[in-house]
Order: structure tokens, then C-alpha cells, then sequence
């Protein structure tokens, strides 16, 4: 059999690329997006690759013969019993501390790519910070003036929790001291809370405008 793969699989892989070619342009949108959101450090052409080859994972499982049933990933396991808990905007209290996404892209290794945080990771809650939140947070020395880019805000036990799992806990980039973590004002609070409360219900949620130019 494997002979006969070895033989079909140039064929294999030529249909398999032209289908992925189907979608490209789905995928080059989504990671140019994803660039013009979180800033030019985002690499589109490895959040396609990355993308690609999750794709391939997953298909693996069309295949399971229901004995040995390819394992999922274990944050893929934890998000279905987790996420009600994660999107209760209840657990936003004056006291919850928060982390930039850049610091934790950083601390959970995954270097300049903010956006691989977001995409292996979607059902983490973030805040794409206002106008007001970046003055708040540049004047609190929390990050450097941006001007229109975004910045994202995390809640910090989501990423610890991230950080002591099995695909982070053992790596040697692991470094939590990137986190930085702070207590934002209860005004901001308040409007990350009602952020969690209307994408928990299946709203949209209009993106941040930077304020005119004088």
C-alpha cells in the first residue's frame, strides 16, 4: 500500500494544492487584515502557511477509523467547557488585571507575530482599545503612542492559564515577566464588559476610530 502512495502522491499533492488555490483568496484577505489590524511586524504569508497547514490537521480526522481518533490539540479540548466562563462579563471586576497582546504574544513565544496569538487562540476575549484607552495607556506608560494602530487588550488569567498548559508549559520561550500586567480605570472596565456582553451575544461590534486630525 505504501508503494502505491508513494507512487499516487504527486498527483495527491497536486489536487490538494489546487484546492487550497481555491481558497487563497480567502486566506490572503483574512491575513492582510489581520496585518492592517495589529501592525506591519504581522507576516501574512506565515499566517497563510500556518493556516494551510492547520487545514491539513484537521482533515487528518476524516480518516479516523473510530479506534484511534487523532488527538486534538489540548486547547482545542478545553474551549468548548471553558468558553462560558471566559465571555461572562461578570469575572470584569475593578480588581481584574489586564495585558497588552503584544506582551503576550511575547511571553507565550511567539515573537513579532501578534497575530498568531489571536488565530491559534480565538476564543480568548480581547479589546481593541479606543482612542481614550490608548491615552490612558500611553500616559500610564503601558505602551508608546501608536497612533491609528491597534492595540488589544487581554485579560491576564487567560493567558497564565494559556501559559500552564501542555503546549506552553514546557517551552523555553515561555517568558511571563513579558506580561506586564495592570488595572485599567473602572471606566475602562465598564466598556470591556459591555464589549464581552454584546459579542457574547452575537452582535457586532463597530472597530475603534482614531479622532479626526486638526
Amino acid at each position: 500500500m505504501d508503494l502505491l502512495r508513494a507512487v499516487l502522491q504527486p498527483s495527491i499533492n497536486e489536487e490538494i494544492r489546487a484546492i487550497f488555490n481555491k481558497y487563497m483568496k480567502f486566506f490572503q484577505t483574512a491575513a492582510i487584515n489581520v496585518r492592517d489590524n495589529v501592525g506591519e511586524e504581522v507576516d501574512p504569508e506565515q499566517l497563510i502557511q500556518e493556516t494551510c497547514r492547520s487545514c491539513l490537521e484537521q482533515a487528518k480526522l476524516l480518516f479516523s477509523d473510530g479506534k484511534k481518533v487523532i488527538p486534538r490539540l489540548p486547547h482545542e479540548q478545553a474551549v468548548p467547557k471553558v468558553i462560558a466562563v471566559i465571555w461572562d462579563p461578570s469575572r470584569l471586576t475593578e480588581t481584574t488585571t489586564f495585558v497588552l497582546g503584544s506582551r503576550a504574544n511575547k511571553a507565550l513565544g511567539m515573537g513579532g507575530t501578534r497575530g498568531r496569538l489571536y488565530i491559534k487562540h480565538p476564543h480568548l476575549f480581547k479589546y481593541a482599545a479606543d482612542p481614550q484607552d490608548k491615552h490612558w495607556l500611553t500616559e500610564q506608560q503601558h505602551m508608546r503612542a501608536i497612533g491609528g494602530k491597534m492595540a488589544y487588550l487581554l485579560i491576564e488569567e487567560d493567558i497564565r492559564d494559556l501559559a500552564a498548559s501542555e503546549d506552553y508549559r514546557d517551552s523555553v520561550d515561555l517568558r511571563l515577566e513579558e506580561l506586564k500586567p495592570f488595572i485599567p480605570p473602572a471606566w475602562m472596565t465598564e466598556k470591556m464588559q459591555k464589549h464581552m456582553e454584546t459579542l457574547r451575544r452575537g452582535g457586532d461590534v463597530p472597530p475603534p476610530e482614531d479622532p479626526p486630525e486638526p
